[in-house]
């Protein structure tokens, strides 16, 4: 049976047009680059080069079967790196539990590094409601979490405020208030009001009721459809509104009572007396500098 290292053997052969080439590269001598070769043409069942020639070329077979060689050996090299980075300690798979506000264009580039440094470490993302990631952390179903800060600092889990993320009032273009130059509480009163909460039916303090009327939604982004469909107001994400706002017809409400937009504090959430692994360690550093430039 044919091994790895009469594959690359066929590869380097192939890929520097002599058989005394590879053995430089392999660092062998050409008789065992040419036997291996041979070997491995016996084993195949056919043959890889044509040696009828001064330079041996591939075979029509060779070249079909070259990139198949190319493959197993990517796929043995993987392996070999999934391998190494489990025994230095590098998680099999982590889980994050992110409330969709903090879906921040800076999380890419973060989650492009995390890949580099980490390849054979899976991700699974849950996109829950802020009142929903400290129960997910504290039974052990996520290993970090993002949330809009829980003003009662709950204490059974390890809290860590990294900035604040801008909000701001929305409707769509056509609705009744997108035509007040000055939008005061109780102008907000008669109409609906769009708010977050979890499946526990919890609500952060922050996010405050103001109108008689309110649908609720564990997801800003299908807050921000129901209010680009002009079924209410309600605050949300500056850069998840201004995405996509123009197409979706979104206008920033002029609040009285808003001179800023309100921007609630958001808490990197890890569970607390559990030794954290490698992977878990330099996400939940990088996510400390999230909001720097969001």
């Amino acid at each position: 049976m044919y091994n790895l290292e009469q594959l690359r053997m066929f590869v380097e052969a192939a890929e520097s047009g002599s058989f005394s080439a590879s053995a430089r590269r392999l660092g062998k001598v050409q008789s065992a680059v040419s036997q291996g070769i041979a070997n491995l043409e016996i084993d195949l069942g056919t043959e890889l080069f044509d040696r009828s020639t001064r330079r041996p070329t591939l075979t029509a077979a060779g070249k079909r079967l070259l990139n198949y060689a190319r493959a197993v050996l990517e796929q043995s090299s993987e392996l070999d790196l999934a391998a190494r980075a489990l025994n230095r300690g590098h998680e099999a798979e982590l889980t994050l539990a992110i409330d969709p506000a903090l879906m921040v264009p800076t999380l890419e580039a973060k989650l492009q590094a995390f890949s580099e440094r980490f390849p054979v470490t899976e991700l699974e993302f849950q996109q829950v409601a802020s009142s929903d990631v400290i129960g997910l952390i504290e039974s052990g179903r996520a290993d970090l979490g993002l949330m809009l800060a829980d003003p009662s600092f709950p204490r059974t889990v390890e809290l860590c405020y990294i900035g604040n993320l801008p909000f701001s009032a929305y409707c769509h273009q056509d609705h009744p208030l997108a035509a007040l130059t000055s939008v005061s509480v109780s102008d907000l009163t008669p109409h609906r009001q769009l708010l977050s909460r979890g499946v526990n039916k919890e609500e952060l303090a922050p996010m405050a009721r103001v109108s008689a009327k309110v649908w609720w939604g564990n997801d800003y982004y299908v807050l921000r459809e129901l209010i680009g469909q002009g079924l209410g107001w309600g605050f949300l994400p500056c850069h998840l509104a201004e995405e996509e706002g123009v197409s979706r017809g979104l206008k920033r409400l002029p609040i009285s009572f808003d001179h800023k937009p309100w921007s609630p504090p958001v808490d990197r959430v890890m569970p607390k007396g559990r030794a954290s692994g490698e992977a878990q360690h330099w996400l939940a550093e990088e996510f400390k500098a999230l909001l720097d430039e969001a």
